[in-house]
This record gives C-alpha cells, structure tokens and sequence, in this order.
C-alpha cells in the first residue's frame, strides 16, 4: 500500500478526497496550510474527517503555514467560504473531534517523515503549495527521497476558478507553486479543467449517492450543500465539483488517467491580471525542460465509481 502524506486546506472537496486517500493508501500524516476558509477551522475539519473515516486518533494532523509565503503582517489572503460555507463544510457546523492537532509543525513533520523513510513518502498536494515550498526552501535534500508529488492546481490552457486567468491554489501562493514545480520533484499536476470535465456529480448521480445510505454519503451530501449552489450561480456547472478527490483517484490508481504528457509548467507571479496563472507549454516555445507531467484525460466512469465505493464503505 502506497505511503502518502497529505497538505490540504481541508473544506468540502478536500474532506472527501481525505476520506478517498484513508481508503486507498497508508496515510502517514495530514498537514494543513492556509487557503479555503480560516486556518483554524481547517484544522477541525480535517480531524473531524479522519473521525467520520473511523480513523479518530491514528492519523496525526499537523498545523503548517497559515498564509502564502509572501503575506504581509497579519493580512489575510482571499478565503473562500462562498463556496464551501462558513464552516468550509457546507455550513453543517459538525461536533469537534476528539483527536487534537500535534504539537509539531507541518514543515518539520514533512522534513523528519521524508528522512525517516527515503523514496516511500508521496506527497498528495491539495492546498496551496506553501507547506511544501517551505519544507524544500529549509532541508533540499528531501528532494531526491520524494518519490512522487500529486498536485492539484493550477489549469491546462483554460479558465480559472477564482480569476478567469487563475485556479485557487496556484493564485494563493503562487510564489509556492514556482518554488515546487522547479525543484526538479517527480510531479503529476491535475488541473481545474480536469474538474469541471470529469468530476462533476449532477442531481441524479447525488441521488444515487443518498441511495447508498451510509455515514460516508450522508457526509458527503452534508459537506456539499453550498458548493452546488455557488456552481450553478458563478461556475455555470450542473452539480458539485471535486477536483481533490479526482488527484486521490489519480494517485490511487493511475488507469484513470487515461492521457497525460509531460511539459514545461511554470506560474505567473507578477502579472497585474494574471497572478497564479499557471503556463502549460505544450508546443514547447519557451525550450525549456520539461518538468510536470499533465493530466490531460480522466475515465469518469471509473473515477465515479472509486467515488462511490469510498462512500460505500463508510459505514
């Protein structure tokens, strides 16, 4: 079973894909880094999901880094509980749970579980990349004993989600997006239109979900109720969107991405209208090496059903 570590700003999607990543892999850790909505409610989303998984007490949740990488004094980057609701959970205002957060940063936790167990630890990226930028920036010798990054962020040549030119993660810190994709890691980056193509799940395939009848779907249904709104009204998306668990199911099995090539992709960190905007070269202009391997296509059938089956087993 392959080792994972996961960085996450745990709202909605990122809960799920939580519940997707305890299913498939062996988590070693969840490490939280500032995006979604406020820092310490990422923190009690993420417990509280390790929790509805069964998990409560066996996964250790650290705190990392609560802004990008350049914010400035105590000014707060753009949240977003527009979309996933005050709480980040679809305003269901869940119980705490019981576990608490380790006493250990992020960071450090990142650095001392890579050198404890070289080329086994997979780091599975849903956040900003700040916690992961920062633990490159302070040890680089964990580079050659990170097997594998799985980002989700940034687009392919398409539209963003949080500026038409950027996705949320990339235009959070995109100082931290630079910073990884150069770092010469083995990376798999699945973007934003990767989500709106393959990932959404319409008021039937809910449906169908709620007939499950489980812990993990009524969860499911709970944590989604604002996003679906916000997607029919900005988005112009029929259903929810899941571009988290759509990286999990990647990493999980690979078969689900059924094209992908590897190109030069760097991000806009200075662009007046473009900040976070991330530069897929796929004609190869820039001449540049090629650095991430890009998610280009995705079997939805079996994404749904890996979905599904997750859902299922949450009893």
């Amino acid at each position: 079973m392959k080792r994972v570590i996961i960085d996450t700003d745990t709202a909605g999607d990122d809960t799920i894909a939580i519940l997707t990543a305890l299913h498939h892999f062996k988590v070693e850790g969840i490490t939280i880094t500032g995006g979604n909505v406020q820092f310490d409610q990422q923190v009690e989303n993420a417990l509280y999901t390790v929790q509805v998984a069964g998990k409560g007490g066996e996964v250790p949740v650290s705190k990392g880094y609560e802004r990008p990488i350049m914010g400035i004094g105590k000014g707060q980057h753009r949240t977003v509980e527009d979309v996933h609701g005050k709480d980040g959970m679809g305003n269901s205002y869940f119980e705490k749970a019981v576990q608490r957060p380790e006493s250990k940063h992020a960071v450090d936790f990142l650095i001392e579980t890579v050198h404890e167990n070289p080329g086994e630890i997979h780091f599975l990226a849903i956040a900003p990349l700040t916690n992961i930028a920062m633990a490159i920036k302070k040890d680089p010798s964990i580079i050659s004993k990170i097997p594998h990054v799985y980002i989700m962020g940034g687009t392919n040549n398409a539209l963003g989600n949080i500026t038409p030119a950027a996705e949320y993660n990339f235009w959070v810190d995109p100082e931290a997006a630079r910073i990884v994709l150069n770092s010469g890691l083995p990376i798999t980056m699945v973007g934003w239109e990767m989500c709106t193509r393959y990932s959404i799940m319409d008021d039937e395939d809910h449906k169908n979900i709620e007939k499950l009848n489980t812990v993990g779907s009524q969860f499911f249904k709970d944590v989604n109720k604002v996003v679906k709104e916000f997607n029919k009204k900005v988005h112009k998306l029929n259903g929810t969107t899941h571009p988290d668990t759509l990286l999990m199911a990647v990493a999980a099995d690979e078969s689900i991405m059924t094209r992908s090539n590897i190109y030069y992709v760097d991000v806009e960190t200075a662009g007046e209208l473009t900040r976070g905007y991330s530069v897929v070269d796929i004609n190869g202009r820039f001449e540049r090496e090629k650095n991430v391997r890009v998610c280009e296509e995705i079997d939805r059938n079996a994404f749904k059903n890996m979905l599904i089956n997750v859902l299922q087993s949450i009893k």
